[in-house]
């Protein structure tokens, strides 16, 4: 069988007309991939504001309790440290029900249970919340300052205003008798 070349003009004009068609498919799409990425991204957003929300709600959290988040997409990992074992099941419960969030990976770590600890803490907050020029710190609800306490060894974390208040609360907590030792990874605020 022969072809003319009426026959190949058709056949090459059929391809540039697919090849548009699908470049334009592709330029049509782009837009439209954009804008789900963008939406994604204020998914993202929204879970982290409402992982924060619903652990500080935790009603047992004190300032002896450091919880922290990541989120990854649709995946948050809970990491820290609890005096409370319900604590941990706790956090993970609350986030998993949030609307958007498909795997919860829960790394919490649960404190030793030490009566010797239990008293360090007490002396700890009077230390440093007690002392007047850190009294303010005790004002909100959620204490800025964050006492973790791990077999008489002593970690600091949160927020303060300037670097002589964290270098204070860290003299502060070298003061408490039976401490070990202090890692004061307390961050000043900008």
């Amino acid at each position: 069988m022969k072809y003319t070349a009426a026959f190949w003009l058709n056949r090459v004009l059929m391809i540039g007309v697919e090849v548009i068609f699908v470049l334009g498919l592709t330029i049509v799409a782009f837009p439209a991939w954009a804008q789900q990425r963008q939406v994604s991204q204020q998914a993202v957003e929204r879970i982290q504001k409402e992982v924060r929300h619903e652990l500080i709600m935790l009603p047992y959290v004190t300032m002896f309790d450091n919880l922290g988040y990541k989120v990854d997409g649709y995946n948050v990992t809970l990491v820290g440290q609890v005096t409370k074992p319900f604590l941990k099941s706790d956090a993970e419960s609350a986030v998993k029900r949030i609307e958007g969030v498909e795997k919860v990976d829960n790394q919490i770590e649960v404190l030793p249970l030490s009566p010797m600890d239990d008293r360090l803490r007490q002396s700890l907050y009077r230390a440093i919340y007690a002392y007047p020029p850190l009294q303010r710190y005790g004002m909100p609800v959620v204490k800025p300052i964050r006492i973790i306490v791990k077999n008489g060894h002593v970690t600091l974390v949160g927020v303060v205003d300037s670097v002589g208040d964290k270098n204070l609360a860290g003299l502060r907590a070298n003061t408490a008798p039976g401490v070990f030792s202090v890692k004061n990874d307390l961050v000043v605020a900008k």
